[in-house]
């Protein structure tokens, strides 16, 4: 159940949205009452809403009117009210959370590290998109101070797994990766993951818009960055794999016809360009693109590694991509309903420069 100040966003036409202030219900036993203390705002959010039917994203908040969705964001609740033995009052939780004052979860599979909500509308959901991580005890959490770590923590996440993917896959006999909208902080993200991992012998390019290209070389994380205006500058006969977080489909079929054959893998993750997401008709030359779901890559490691390597292993990279992320990151702090939707219209609008994290909440304390 989600309460308090909240913003309902049209499934059907994203940019319309509407502000609400729906008063909590008492708690079951097994419930807890999370207050949201803060959230991050970022273009993955964007692709959120613009794959909310496809890829369930409309379902992990529902609202009264099937019409109107909540999307999900990133971020840190505080329990203010528990129905749950193991769970206490004040006690931190980082997770996937509702652009919204707060919300209830049925806690289950309680351990040191996590829980998961068991409410019965997330059942057909992802394990990886309902599970929270209690702070106290979590190897990415100490020491880092919270809005940088909300801002960039799923998205590393997403980049840590994405380059893993591609070298748990050799490459696909690739030798360089071509990242669409590298200025993007997934994108960044893998960058950085496939520059400081570097397991085998490959280059890094960024594909970026003209006012976007110097940021990007500056980050330091690609071995060479090109303008979308100089694709063709690119040598067309290297095998090549392509992980694309725009989202353009014209620009995703100006790549395949470039490459051709030697497009090895076609990857899609993002919808940064969510207003150009349409697949172009025709054939695409080289492999089909292919969908990438994170939380398949992280099971099937969780899976083979244990859950407490790959905590090791990831933190082992996140420490440093976040200390390197002070060079280039600048974060702006919202806390009112109206700031909270005029951000996210600009953010619709792509008008947010790349440097930018954005931090919102409801609670004006934070």
């Amino acid at each position: 159940m989600i309460y308090g100040q909240q913003l309902h966003i049209d499934k059907q036409h994203i940019h319309q949205t509407h502000l609400a202030n729906i008063a909590s219900t008492a708690l079951l036993e097994g419930e807890l009452r999370l207050q949201v203390e803060h959230f991050a705002f970022t273009a993955n959010n964007i692709t959120y809403a613009a794959m909310g039917f496809s890829m369930q994203y409309w379902d992990f908040f529902p609202t009264a009117d099937d019409d109107l969705g909540i999307i999900p964001v990133w971020g840190f609740a505080t329990v203010i009210e528990s129905k749950h033995p193991d769970i206490p009052v004040g006690e931190k939780l980082y997770g996937y959370l509702p652009m919204a004052e707060g919300f209830t979860i049925k806690a289950d599979k309680v351990s040191d590290y996590s829980l998961s909500d068991n409410s019965e509308h997330r059942q057909h959901l992802a394990p990886f998109y309902n599970e929270y991580v209690r702070s106290k005890t979590d190897p990415l959490y100490q020491g880092v101070d919270e809005q940088p770590h909300m801002l960039l923590r799923p998205l590393f996440l997403t980049g840590f797994l994405l380059d893993d993917f591609v070298i748990d896959n050799q490459l696909f006999g690739a030798q360089q990766v071509v990242l669409t909208s590298a200025s993007s902080k997934t994108a960044l993200s893998m960058a950085f993951n496939l520059a400081n991992n570097r397991q085998l012998n490959y280059n890094i390019v960024g594909l970026t818009s003209a006012q976007n290209k110097a940021f990007v070389e500056n980050s330091g994380y690609y071995d060479k960055v090109v303008d979308y205006d100089s694709l063709h500058t690119l040598e067309a006969n290297t095998p090549t794999v392509s992980v694309d977080f725009a989202g353009n489909g014209e620009l995703l079929m100006n790549i395949h016809q470039h490459f051709g054959n030697q497009l090895k893998y076609s990857c899609l993750v993002g919808i940064a360009h969510w207003h150009q997401r349409s697949r172009p008709s025709g054939d695409f030359a080289g492999a089909e693109p292919q969908v990438f779901f994170a939380p398949g890559q992280a099971q099937k490691r969780v899976k083979e590694w244990g859950g407490k390597e790959f905590q090791t292993l990831l933190a082992s990279q996140w420490h440093g991509f976040i200390k390197s992320a002070e060079n280039w990151m600048n974060i702006e702090t919202y806390h009112t309903a109206d700031a909270i939707n005029a951000v996210y219209q600009k953010m619709l609008s792509g008008d947010v420069n790349p440097n930018t994290g954005l931090v919102m909440s409801f609670n004006q304390s934070q």
